[in-house]
């Protein structure tokens, strides 16, 4: 077997050892003497292993060919993607390089599953919480934000409404995103590529033509996509989106920052959902949400408006109910991912 074949099948192997771990990333880092091989499973590094440089070198320049990477160029970072059918399941892998002070690459792969499915109740913790956001996606119109930590679920939880939309409630749901996270056949998907022109504003205001009842955008993170997104949500679309805020309330401001209004807020938004994992089993992890809608986002924003501080009542926030999970300890872990 010549070393090509040697290579491939031992980056393989690689992958699907790190899927059968149940991994969400794989680490390839260099250190002075060889490559360390970790997992990321629920938020933490495992250690799986060492290869030596030579090997190591040469799966790199595999997966990077795989993606369609530059081999030659390992002085700047990189990043890219490729699918592969492991044991009759289709997986994306997002691959990103970055160069280290040890003159070699180290390299993160993310795993992804493509066309996966987790129906909104089997990812509450609480019952109460699915019931909530169903019906704010059975809106037929409005702005619903998600924020939360980095990990924390966000995606998971909007693919699952959206499909929720399109298979329940029979809508059109088109989704930008950037990159798309997990290809789902029943949806009509749309990636971003800035090199073409396809940002977030300008794809955003294409889709509107086409359409859709409902959309997806997989970030607001700019002021003219704020903007567009209010405007759709104000012209009878439901628009599902993701905030980089510390929670529901702070959302409102970090709104105020993108240049949208208190009286566009409140006029285009039907709920904001603050969210975080708790570990309930060795293998399973639940979302507990804070959700700010009706009166409650009613009070924040009118609280906003005259510059006084809104506290959520006591049993809608996440910290609560974490409070009310530490009471139980044997019956169910609340380490944070």
């Amino acid at each position: 077997m010549d070393i090509e074949s040697v290579v491939e099948n031992k980056s393989i192997q690689l992958l699907v050892r790190a899927i059968h771990f149940g991994a969400s990333d794989l680490h390839i880092l260099p250190t002075t003497e060889y490559y360390k091989i970790h997992f990321r499973k629920y938020g933490k590094l495992f250690p799986a292993g060492n290869i030596p440089f030579e090997l190591g070198d040469r799966m790199i320049s595999f997966f990077k060919f795989l993606s369609s990477l530059d081999i030659s160029e390992k002085r700047k970072p990189q990043s890219g993607s490729f699918q592969k059918n492991i044991e009759e399941n289709i997986y994306s892998f997002r691959v990103s390089t970055l160069p280290s002070v040890y003159r070699k690459e180290s390299l993160v792969i993310r795993l992804l599953l493509q066309n996966s499915r987790h129906p909104i109740t089997s990812l509450c913790l609480f019952p109460n919480a699915a019931d909530k956001l169903i019906q704010l996606v059975s809106n037929r119109q409005g702005l619903l934000l998600f924020c939360g930590a980095t990990g924390s679920g966000k995606t998971t939880s909007l693919y699952s409404l959206i499909n929720y939309c399109s298979e329940t409630l029979a809508r059109q749901v088109i989704s930008l995103e950037d990159p798309v996270e997990s290809n789902q056949t029943q949806l009509l998907q749309i990636q971003v590529n800035e090199r073409a022109g396809v940002t977030y504003a300008s794809g955003l205001k294409a889709i509107l033509r086409h359409s859709p009842d409902v959309i997806m955008i997989g970030e607001i993170r700019d002021k003219e996509t704020a903007k567009v997104a209010i405007e759709a949500a104000l012209t009878g679309h439901l628009v599902l989106s993701t905030v980089h805020s510390k929670d529901t309330v702070n959302c409102l401001y970090r709104l105020m920052d993108l240049d949208i209004s208190l009286e566009e807020m409140r006029q285009a938004i039907i709920g904001i959902v603050a969210q975080c994992l708790v570990q309930v089993d060795t293998d399973e992890r639940k979302a507990i949400y804070e959700i700010l809608s009706e009166f409650n986002l009613v009070e924040a924003i009118y609280s906003t408006m005259r510059g006084d501080e809104y506290r959520l009542p006591k049993n809608e926030t996440i910290s609560y109910q974490l409070s009310k999970l530490e009471v139980n300890k044997n019956h169910v872990s609340t380490t944070i991912s």
